[in-house]
């Protein structure tokens, strides 16, 4: 009697600690992601085409999980304080942040980063492609790719950007590699002034950016020769695509993507793509995004992934061929 007591006695206490146990595990398993509001770090200052885009996506992002969807410019050494801030965040899926080109390029120029862009993330997916536009002044004697690659053999010539070891500057560097061409790069202190100097005619060549170049292209100060899609870009659907008018293979643009902490949850990871990749397929964002100078990136972590190791490799390549460097 006392043995059929006591089974009875821990049945019920299995019973009650399973009771206990169903309730707390359902309560998790049903909590829904995200529960509150949502950071997301943006290495530069608000208002350029990397802030631009985040927010381009972050708004629709946060009314689809209905939450705030918070944006927080953490400016400074050309996206390597934001990238250390990102760094530092719980791998909750609370916390995300928006690399951009710099991020690939910087690896090859610096050896105090901190980070690593490639390991050191959960990678969610690109965002924003910014076209680069070849654009010259209209005194030069070119119409076409071709003809400026026969003239910058037999001539002198230079080329603006808006500083060294960024987007334009690069740009520049991979066309004098792959051409097999010269062109002198002059750096200045951001888009605007390199943007000045070509038109006012101190240089002749410019790889710039979408938003810098598209006015002056309108207004006939400047020509365009091409575009460094690989396809033809909706902002200047008119300019052929510098690989397609005189060098095969040349691609170059800026861009900007999605990551989260290492350890993020990878079904938030799968969701927050997801989500982005919709948003980014709207057929209402692209025109959007056009008059901010962006283009749609949608992508997998893996497509990402890929497109990343391989633009590491290439700006490394040009950065030892062209010996440039910058101060630490």
């Amino acid at each position: 009697m006392q043995k059929l007591t006591r089974r009875k006695v821990i049945a019920g206490l299995g019973m009650t600690v399973l009771g206990l146990a169903v309730p707390f595990s359902a309560t998790w398993a049903d909590e829904a992601w995200p529960t509150r509001s949502v950071n997301f770090i943006v290495p530069f200052p608000a208002g350029g085409p990397v802030d631009t885009s985040a927010r381009f996506v972050t708004k629709p992002l946060g009314e689809k999980w209905g939450q705030s969807a918070v944006v927080d410019n953490r400016a400074g050494a050309g996206g390597i304080v934001g990238a250390r801030a990102a760094l530092k965040e719980k791998p909750d899926g609370y916390s995300f942040f928006f690399p951009a080109i710099h991020h690939a390029v910087l690896p090859s120029l610096r050896q105090d980063l901190g980070y690593d862009i490639q390991n050191d993330y959960e990678l969610v997916g690109t965002v924003a492609r910014f076209p680069i536009i070849l654009v010259v002044h209209p005194s030069l004697p070119v119409t076409n790719v071709v003809e400026l690659i026969e003239y910058a053999k037999a001539n002198d010539i230079s080329f603006s950007s808006s500083g060294t070891g960024g987007g334009t500057h690069l740009a520049g560097e991979l066309f004098n590699s792959m051409a097999g061409v010269k062109i002198q790069h002059v750096p200045y202190r951001g888009s605007a002034p390199a943007m000045q100097d070509l038109v006012g005619g101190q240089v002749q060549v410019m790889f710039a950016d979408a938003p810098s170049a598209l006015p002056f292209i309108k207004s006939g100060h400047i020509r365009a020769l091409g575009v460094g899609n690989p396809e033809p870009s909706s902002l200047a659907p008119d300019v052929p695509p510098i690989a397609e008018a005189g060098v095969p293979g040349y691609e170059a643009y800026s861009w900007t993507a999605l990551v989260a902490p290492k350890g993020t949850p990878a079904d938030i990871v799968k969701k927050v793509n997801a989500d982005l990749s919709e948003i980014l397929n709207d057929p209402q964002i692209g025109p959007a995004m056009a008059a901010a100078g962006a283009e749609p990136m949608p992508g997998s972590p893996e497509d990402f992934a890929r497109f990343l190791d391989n633009e590491i490799k290439k700006w490394g390549t040009v950065i030892r061929e062209a010996n440039i460097t910058i101060e630490q």
